[in-house]
């Protein structure tokens, strides 16, 4: 195979994978949004955080790595995430500069509801993606 075809058969492997990831997203953020009331971001802080220990939380600038936003824009959403109940704010025993998130009851009992409409999109939408080849 000569290195044009072999560059070809890359790009058209991103462009369907990249396209099968907008699909799969769109969906979640489409059904997460009318049936429980949370974007897409916001239910993958909660599921993030529901995994945490407890009392522990997660500092605010790895959570941000994980979910991959800026730190501001997860500060934002954890203060929208605050004002709902779902998730307190606690500074760090060791280090007064790092904030940790915390997990609600209220916001672990919302995050197992959209559970079941998280993975019956990603069941449907993935369904559909699987020509993608990688």
């Amino acid at each position: 195979m000569s290195s044009a075809v072999k560059n070809d058969h890359l790009l058209n492997q991103w462009r369907e994978l990249e396209s099968a990831h907008a699909r799969v997203r769109e969906a979640l953020e489409r059904a997460l949004e009318r049936e429980q009331q949370l974007s897409l971001s916001e239910y993958e802080v909660l599921r993030r955080l529901a995994e945490v220990d407890p009392p522990k939380g997660q500092r605010i600038q790895e959570l941000a790595e994980e979910v991959h936003l800026s730190q501001s824009a997860l500060s934002r959403l954890v203060g929208r995430l605050e004002e709902a109940g779902y998730v307190t704010r606690a500074t760090c025993d060791y280090d007064r500069r790092g904030i940790f998130a915390c997990v609600t009851d209220a916001g672990r009992r919302a995050q197992k509801e959209a559970d079941p409409t998280h993975r019956a999109v990603l069941a449907e939408t993935l369904g559909e993606c699987r020509t993608v080849a990688v």
